[in-house]
């Protein structure tokens, strides 16, 4: 019988096991309702909401999304409806699911990150928390938190005093020390690393002369971008001892596999859901056929090794 299973959180008390390593990305696959109802969203590893603040907010002004080529362009600006509506009408949902729901958590200061893992802690169906240390820092002049190691730490460990559940921390890409920022939120406490967020970009609508999205710049992801996540969840692998967690261009079981092979304990399947809903369904069921064909009985044969 194949072994697909895998533990994000081998250090925390309560772990954080996941039936096959295949998750949702935030904010690709809504709050898991949406999807239900296309296939069995019990089969995932695990789902992933839309990021979460302490208020709800409205977002970015329209337009919103641009396509590129071999990619997407997104400017959503965390539109949500705030942690406590959360609370109320989705976690009562997630608590009778058997698959663990982790809630995607943002904020425009340490204290807002701290405060809302503080209100979802001891929530029925949140089963963990992953922290998206790619948002603006008010405090900072604009900077995202995640660029530097030091102020992702900062965030990490502020969570980390107000929640019991595990943690997993989100990084950007948009920094000059991937590793260096892995390393320092490991040591500040999180159980696990998931790895990549979209790239900065933009583009222009020649016609109107002017940025395609309404907030001008957005973040690029898609199969775009797949290589340059491949290459830091290589990099990130090697330099911490944490589980690793890939995303950025996953469409396909192959795709998924590469991850895995480059040291991914778990994948996120994000922009793939808004061209083909079932896309993590069949990226599950790819990895079991190709395991089943290359004689694979457990899928941990396959972590890191390419690395090997």
């Amino acid at each position: 019988m194949l072994n697909l299973s895998v533990e994000l959180a081998p250090k925390h008390p309560r772990g954080l096991s996941l039936a096959n390593p295949v998750m949702t990305a935030s904010g690709t696959f809504g709050y898991g309702t949406e999807y239900q109802h296309l296939f069995d969203i019990q089969e995932l590893g695990a789902i992933v909401c839309k990021g979460t603040t302490l208020e709800p907010r409205e977002g970015n002004p329209q337009p919103r999304l641009a396509e590129t080529a071999c990619g997407l362009l997104n400017s959503i600006g965390l539109q949500n409806i705030g942690a406590r509506a959360l609370i109320e009408e989705k976690a009562p949902v997630w608590a009778k699911w058997r698959v663990p729901v982790i809630v995607n958590i943002a904020g425009s200061t340490v204290d807002e990150y701290a405060r809302v893992a503080g209100v979802l802690d001891g929530v029925a169906g949140i089963s963990a928390i992953e922290v998206n240390i790619g948002c603006p820092n008010v405090k900072a002049g604009g900077a995202e938190f995640g660029t530097n190691p030091d102020s992702a730490a900062r965030v990490v460990a502020a969570v980390k005093a107000e929640t019991s559940l595990p943690l997993l921390v989100k990084l950007t890409p948009n920094t000059a020390d991937i590793a260096g920022v892995a390393k320092a939120v490991a040591e500040a406490g999180a159980d696990a690393i998931s790895l990549i967020n979209t790239l900065k970009g933009m583009a222009i609508d020649v016609a109107r002369r002017q940025p395609s999205l309404g907030h001008k710049t957005g973040g690029l992801s898609g199969p775009a971008i797949k290589p340059v996540a491949l290459y830091m969840v290589y990099e990130v692998a090697g330099a911490v001892e944490v589980p690793v967690v890939g995303c950025g261009g996953i469409a396909t079981a192959r795709d998924a596999i590469e991850f895995i092979m480059a040291g991914a304990t778990a994948i996120q399947v994000g922009t793939a859901n808004l061209t083909d809903p079932r896309a993590p369904f069949d990226v599950t069921q790819g990895i079991a056929q190709f395991m089943a064909k290359e004689g694979i009985e457990d899928i941990r044969q396959l972590i890191g090794i390419a690395r090997r």
